[in-house]
Formats: structure tokens, sequence, C-alpha cells
């Protein structure tokens, strides 16, 4: 499956000397033999939360949990308080370090998963979480919520407001009040399956998944730059584990470091389990601005 060999590096923080093209994320902590997708660390490089799915200790199927950093490790793992019975999952620190971002089907939204965030806490907990309104949230599914390091545009997928098909991109706006009118992400969206986006230096650059159809065809991640009007010609993302037969998810910039990100995926090794969190550099930016407002 592999054309070359990889040097890796096995990582256990947001810290790498000498990161080579990726290295797996907390071996045992974070990156575990359970799935694990989409990480997020924290401004201040403190913490990592995560998506995770039937964790022992979950109180749900799908659920966030987070580790804090002692003496330069990612160290004792837990679910969040505001995971409930339903699904949370997708999180995103914001650049200011006061939310965390996230979707969930729980009770009292507006159709299956909805978008949410919640306040970071300076206790390591996190405040009630509050639904981000009809602005973003349809009758369908909404996943992946990022924002600009301003907190003034939000980056999302979504089936719920018609579009090219499927899961499509999309980017609403703050009007002082909630995240509103929600837009394409110009020259990405296909017929099929767009989504799991992050933006790169506050949007000269994209990179997010794609499938033909996310029920049943490989996920890849997708690489673009901003052309000052649209994110033109994207491309797989040459990592050696995001080949045409894999399934590549969930990339966010390690807030703390953004010459980092990280993904998950299924490299060969290391490997902890069904699924792992990797640590890899952040794709050289060529792009200019113009693609979000």
């Amino acid at each position: 499956m592999r054309k070359f060999a990889v040097l890796t590096l096995v990582l256990v923080c947001g810290s790498a000397a000498a990161l080579q093209e990726f290295g797996i994320e907390g071996m045992g902590v974070v990156s575990t033999p359970h799935r694990e997708v989409r990480a997020s660390v924290s401004p201040d490089g403190q913490r990592i939360v995560w998506g995770t799915s039937e964790r022992a200790g979950s109180p749900g199927s799908y659920d966030l949990w987070q580790a804090t950093k002692r003496d330069g490790r990612w160290a004792d793992p837990k679910p969040l308080a505001i995971d409930t019975a339903a699904k949370e999952f997708d999180p995103f620190f914001s650049a200011d370090g006061k939310w965390l971002y996230f979707f969930s089907d729980r009770a009292g939204g507006f159709g299956g998963d909805d978008l949410y965030r919640a306040e970071v806490l300076a206790d390591g907990g996190f405040g009630t979480p509050e639904n981000l309104g009809a602005g973003v949230n349809g009758k369908g599914n909404e996943w992946a919520p990022a924002t600009t390091n301003d907190g003034k545009h939000l980056l999302f997928a979504s089936d719920s407001f018609g579009g090219a098909g499927g899961h499509d991109l999309l980017m609403a706006h703050w009007d002082g009040k909630a995240f509103v009118d929600p837009k394409p992400v110009p020259g990405v969206n296909t017929a099929g399956d767009e989504f799991d986006a992050t933006w790169i230096e506050d949007g000269k650059a994209i990179v997010y998944a794609y499938a033909k159809d996310i029920a049943n065809d490989p996920v890849r991640l997708m690489l673009a730059q901003c052309d000052g009007k649209a994110y033109a010609d994207p491309q797989p993302w040459a990592l050696s584990f995001n080949g045409p037969q894999d399934n590549t998810y969930g990339p966010a910039v390690d807030l703390s470091k953004p010459s980092e990100m990280l993904v998950n995926g299924m490299a060969k090794a290391p490997k902890a389990g069904k699924q792992d969190i990797y640590r890899v550099r952040t794709p050289a930016v060529t792009g200019k601005d113009g693609c979000v407002g």
C-alpha cells in the first residue's frame, strides 16, 4: 500500500524537536486501541481534547476526552463532564482559548447533529454547552466547527442547506449575537462529501476531508490554496497514509504550535488501535487572502 518508507517519531505531547513526516500522538493516552477522531490542542498547549468511540468510561458511544500536560507528556485522560449518552464529537478550541466547539445530537437541537460550544474554564473544566442556533444548524447534520483566529467566521460541514451534494463546506459570520448566513466555501464543494475542514493562516489555505460517498468510499484529506477568490485545484495532501484506499480525517492546526497539525488516520506504524491521532507538519501556504468572508 505504501510506495516509500517513512521515518516516524512517537510523540507524547505537542512538542517535537525533530518531527519527520508524522508521529503518533500520546501513545496509550490519546491514541489507544479504540478509535480516536479529531483532536484539538488548547492555545496554551496545556490540554488536548479529542473525539473517541466506545472507550471504557465514556457515558455514550461517541464522546469527548481530555488529557493535560504533565512533565511534557499527555496524562490523566478522562471524558469531559459535558458528555452525555448522546454524541459529542469534533472538538475545536477557539484561538483565544475561551471556547470549545463541537457537535452533538443531544436533545433540544434543530435536527440530527448540531453545532455547540462550551466556555473553557480555568479549573480545567467546561461551562454549560450552548447551541449555536438556527443560523448554522438545520434539519440535517452539522459537523467539524472551526473558527478564524478573530472568531468572526465559522467553518463547518453540513447537509442541511442545499448545495452541491452530500455534505458541503460552509462558512458563516458572527453578527454580534450568533453565527449566521452560511455560504459555500468557494472552490471545494462537489457532488460528493466534503467535511472535517480547517483553515491554515486564517484561510490562505484549507485542508479538508473528501469522499465520493462517505458511507461507502475511502476518505482522503485534500489541500487547496486560495487564489484570492476561491480555493483552486484541490489535491490530495501528500501524506503517506492518505492514499486512495486510506481513511484520513480530522485535520486541526495545533494552536500552540501552528507549524504542526493533528490528523487521524491508520498508518502502518506506529499504531495504537483502529484509528489514531497523528502529528504532522502543517503544509506550506502559498495562497492569498480573499476566500473567507
